[in-house]
Order: structure tokens, then C-alpha cells, then sequence
């Protein structure tokens, strides 16, 4: 049994959906292993990591629409510290999760035909991400 890790340095441009499917197939694939289980672990409480379909752009703007639906800005919320996007972002993380698994097979992650990898923006404002991958296979 063998692992490999490393981390994911993102820069994102604001709210929404950002493929990162590329980098971390390429990264698996260059692990030399057979076969495996990919963990992915967003190291932020206001960004989430999601699988969801990759070729209809409409998909991704309409799960941003949605989660914007369920936790909208609000004057509401007591946590406001860094604005009224702030606790927003944290409420959607939550709902939609910082951890993925993914299984690695014949050296390549085994992700459905239309599936991307996602980290998922919740703050307005461009922000540097971290995602934490470890591969654990042989």
C-alpha cells in the first residue's frame, strides 16, 4: 500500500462553481498507482468541494441560483464580520460539504461521463483556496 499527497492551490475569481477536475485527474494519474481512493479536503469554512455535471453550463448556474435560494444574504445573520456574504458562504459549505472520495481504478479516478470536480466559491470576492488531496492505493 502506498500514498501520495499534496495540496491544491486555487485562485478564484469570486461566487461559483470552479472545474478543478483537470489538475487533480492529472495529479492522480501521475501517482503511478493502480488502484486507490482519492480524499479531497477543502481546508476553508466558506468553500465546499462538490462532483456535478460538467458539460451543460446551465447545471452549474442553476445549483448557484438554488444554494443562493436556500441561504440568501441577509441582515439577519449575527456573524457579519467580513460582510453580508459571510455567513451566506458558511451556511452553503455546510449544505453542500468540504470532503469528497473519489475511487482510482486501472490509474484513473472513476468519475462518470459527465462529472467535473468542483470547488465551489460561496464568498463574493476572489480568494486563494486550498485543497488537500491523498491518494492511498497500490
Amino acid at each position: 500500500m502506498r500514498q501520495a499527497a499534496r495540496t491544491l492551490t486555487l485562485q478564484t475569481p469570486g461566487q461559483g462553481l470552479h472545474e478543478i477536475t483537470r489538475e487533480v485527474c492529472g495529479w492522480a494519474y501521475g501517482q503511478g498507482m493502480s488502484t486507490g481512493l482519492l480524499t479531497l479536503f477543502c481546508r476553508h469554512t466558506s468553500a465546499s468541494l462538490v462532483i456535478q455535471e460538467n458539460a451543460g453550463p446551465d447545471v452549474r448556474r442553476d445549483l448557484e441560483d438554488w444554494v443562493a435560494a436556500v441561504a440568501p444574504e441577509s441582515a439577519a445573520y449575527r456573524h457579519q464580520d467580513e460582510g453580508p456574504d459571510d455567513m451566506p458562504a458558511h451556511l452553503r459549505a455546510a449544505l453542500t460539504g468540504v470532503q469528497l472520495s473519489i475511487p482510482l481504478f486501472d490509474g484513473r479516478l472513476v468519475l462518470g461521463t459527465w462529472q467535473g470536480i468542483y470547488l465551489f466559491e460561496h464568498r463574493r470576492r476572489p480568494h486563494r483556496r486550498e485543497v488537500a488531496l491523498h491518494l492511498l492505493g497500490d
